[in-house]
């Protein structure tokens, strides 16, 4: 038989406390071990004087990376 505790007016067994409590500290774990949302894809600000350089930039940088990603694969 399994011990049985009371639990907010219910029966419940030891087996599902364990569960329970397992389950909750792997849950938090996970979602601490995650960390707040990466911005690794986010560019840094552009601080041009007109919108042309501000295109001929963004251009640049566009390039800049897939040629870095052509030389990895």
């Amino acid at each position: 038989m399994v011990a049985m505790y009371t639990v907010a007016g219910r029966q419940v067994g030891s087996h599902i406390l364990a569960i329970a409590t397992l389950a909750t500290t792997f849950i938090g774990a996970g979602i601490a071990m995650s960390g707040p949302p990466s911005e690794k894809n986010k560019a840094p600000p552009v601080n041009a004087s007109s919108k042309d350089e501000e295109i001929f930039i963004q251009e640049f940088i566009r390039n800049a990376n897939l040629e870095e990603q052509k030389a990895k694969h």
